[in-house]
């Protein structure tokens, strides 16, 4: 009966773990999408990745999943979300899908004068001075969110998104 017990357990259990999105598989899902927008913006792919992944919990928090906000990004109107049967009203933006949500970021990042600077002095292969300019420049309240964003890049080797010329030359030489 223990065996039992603990088999069900085990088995309920991971497909808990399973149903959840993991940082490998948010990764997968959005590295494209953020290639792509830094391309267009000059905001490096890893610096979308990582925040994104360390704001929404690699997709699984609350306003991830009921707004597509991936950034914690608030907006001007209230919208109103149910969880567990009770109403949520929020001031958090609300978002068509994903890949709106990266591309709203990048576009804040550029745009607003608040974090413009950052494009206009760093190219889209320096993340860690995009990561500590973010920082500085007031969008967090943390004083260890730079670096727990740099460890997120660091561990899943996210600026190899960002193409910089020396590291592509390096990866050529080693792949000879």
């Amino acid at each position: 009966m223990k065996k039992l017990l603990l088999i069900l357990t085990l088995l309920i259990s991971s497909l808990a773990v399973s149903a959840q999105n993991t940082s490998q598989s948010y990764i997968e899902k959005f590295k494209d999408n953020a290639v792509r927008i830094m391309h267009e913006s000059g905001v490096p792919a890893s610096i979308i990745l990582a925040v994104a992944m360390h704001e929404s919990a690699n997709g699984n928090s609350h306003i991830a999943k009921t707004l597509n906000n991936q950034f914690g990004v608030k907006g001007y109107s209230t919208h109103v979300y149910y969880e567990n049967n009770k109403k949520i009203r929020t001031s958090y933006k609300k978002y068509n899908s994903v890949m709106d949500s990266f591309q709203d970021f990048a576009r804040i990042m550029t745009e607003r004068e608040q974090f413009s600077h950052l494009a206009e002095t760093l190219t889209h292969y320096d993340y860690t001075a995009w990561a500590k300019g973010i920082q500085r420049s007031g969008y967090c309240s943390s004083h260890k969110w730079s670096s727990q964003v740099l460890a997120i890049i660091r561990k899943y080797q996210l600026n190899t998104l960002d193409e910089n010329p020396a590291d592509q030359k390096q990866l050529a030489a080693n792949q000879q």
